[in-house]
């Protein structure tokens, strides 16, 4: 289980990464706060080895969309 924990909580750290680029490039205020999120709670599941702060991480991240800080597809066609 502990392999399965650092797998998950390296790929939210990779995910928050991607995600402070992703502001770099759009300067959207709300992938800052879900990259604070994945980030921190990836860094808490590997500092405690335990599941839960990636499922809080989980939920969170989807609060935080349904409050509308996901930037959401890109509609306008660039010509």
């Amino acid at each position: 289980m502990t392999i399965v924990i650092y797998i998950f909580s390296g790929l939210f750290i990779l995910l928050s990464l991607a995600l402070l680029f992703a502001y770099y490039r759009t300067r959207q205020p709300g992938l800052v706060l879900m990259s604070s999120v994945y980030g921190t709670t990836g860094i808490l599941a590997l500092m405690f080895t335990h599941w839960w702060p990636l499922a809080a991480g989980f939920v969170l991240a989807w609060v935080l969309r349904l409050l509308g800080l996901d930037p959401g597809p890109n509609t306008e066609s660039k010509r």
